[in-house]
C-alpha cells in the first residue's frame, strides 16, 4: 500500500530547443540505450537494418559484456554512433533523479536529429515492423508533413520457454496479448517515430512537438497525448510495434534481479513487473507478422 511514495521523485520530461534541419536531411535514426544485451542485439540490428534503418544512435549504460561490439558487426561501423551514458544525475537543489533515459533522447535529438526526416527511441526488447511496405521509411511516405507518429505496444510473454530458445527472439516468441488497447494498468503505451526537426519536449512515451502533445497514429489519424489509448485510435496497418516484455522465465528473473532503470524500492519493481506479466499471459493470439516479415528481408 502507497508504494508509490517510496519512489524516488524523478526529472523525467525534458524541454529543448529543436536542431536546424541540415541540407538534405533524410532517413530513419533509431536511439538506444542499453546496457548488457550481448545475446540478443545482433538479431535487433540486423532486423531494424533490413528495415531500413539509416543510422543507430547507441547510448551504453555501462555495458560489461560484448553489447556493442556486437551491434556494430551486426551494423556496420559507419552505421552505428556510441556514447558512454553511465550515470545518475540529479538536480543539485532538490534532489530530483535527471531520467538518464529521456536525457539521452533529448541529447540525441539536439546534437543529431538535424540531420534526418525521421527519429525513434526504443528499446532492444522493441521491433518495430515495416506492414505496409518493404521498410520503415516507405511505410511512413504517406504521412506526408506529419511531424508525430504514436505507435501501441503489442505485449509478447514468455510463450512458454523456461530459457532462451535457439534461433532468437522474432522466430520463436509469436503469441502476444490480443488486445494493444488494454485499459489493464501499464499494458497500453506508445513509443514515438518523430521529426526530431520539431522536437520541443521529450518523455519516454510522450514526445512534444512544436509545443503540442497531439500525435498521429500510423494511419494519419489525431490525438492528443491522453487520449491515444481510446481504442478508435489503434492502427498497425503501417508500422507494428512488437514489445518482447519478458521473453523466456530465466530473463524474466534476470531482468527483475537488475532491477528498474531509476532508483527506486525493489518489492515494488518486482509487484510491477509481475503485474504486468500476469496480465500479458492472460490470454493469447497468434501474431507471425515480425517473424514472416523477417525471414524475406533478412539479408543472408
Amino acid at each position: 500500500m502507497f508504494s508509490f511514495l517510496r519512489r524516488t521523485k524523478s526529472i523525467s520530461r525534458i524541454a529543448l530547443d529543436p536542431p536546424v534541419p541540415a541540407p538534405g536531411r533524410a532517413g530513419l535514426a533509431v536511439v538506444l540505450i542499453v546496457r548488457n544485451e550481448e545475446r540478443h542485439i545482433a538479431e535487433w540490428t540486423r532486423f531494424h537494418r533490413a528495415a531500413g534503418v539509416a543510422h543507430f544512435y547507441v547510448y551504453d549504460n555501462g555495458s560489461t559484456d560484448q553489447t556493442v561490439s556486437r551491434l556494430i558487426d551486426a551494423a556496420g561501423a559507419g552505421a552505428v554512433t556510441v556514447m558512454p551514458w553511465d550515470q545518475k544525475l540529479r538536480d543539485g537543489v532538490n534532489g530530483a533523479e535527471i531520467h538518464n533515459q529521456v536525457l539521452a533522447y533529448a541529447h540525441a535529438v539536439r546534437n543529431f536529429g538535424g540531420g534526418y526526416r525521421w527519429m525513434t527511441f526504443i528499446d532492444v526488447d522493441e521491433f518495430l515492423v515495416p506492414r505496409s511496405g518493404k521498410t520503415l521509411p516507405e511505410c511512413l511516405g504517406h504521412l506526408g508533413q506529419e511531424v508525430n507518429i504514436s505507435l501501441p505496444w503489442h505485449m509478447f510473454g514468455r510463450n512458454g520457454f523456461e530459457d532462451a530458445p535457439e534461433g532468437g527472439i522474432v522466430p520463436n516468441y509469436t503469441r502476444r496479448h490480443p488486445d494493444p488497447m488494454s485499459p489493464l494498468k501499464g499494458m497500453c503505451n506508445f513509443k514515438m517515430i518523430v521529426d526530431p526537426c520539431h522536437v520541443t519536449a521529450i518523455k519516454v512515451h510522450s514526445i512534444e512537438t512544436d509545443g503540442s502533445t497531439d500525435s498521429v497514429n500510423d494511419r494519419g489519424q489525431r490525438a492528443a497525448a491522453a487520449d491515444r489509448a481510446k481504442p478508435g485510435f489503434y492502427s498497425a496497418d503501417h508500422i507494428q510495434l512488437n514489445h518482447y516484455y519478458t521473453r523466456s522465465n530465466s530473463e524474466l528473473q534476470a531482468k527483475i534481479n537488475r532491477g528498474s532503470n531509476m532508483t527506486q524500492n525493489q518489492a515494488d519493481h518486482l509487484r510491477r513487473v509481475m503485474r504486468k506479466v500476469d496480465q500479458i499471459e492472460a490470454q493469447s493470439v497468434e501474431d507471425l507478422a515480425a517473424k514472416q516479415w523477417f525471414a524475406g528481408h533478412e539479408q543472408p
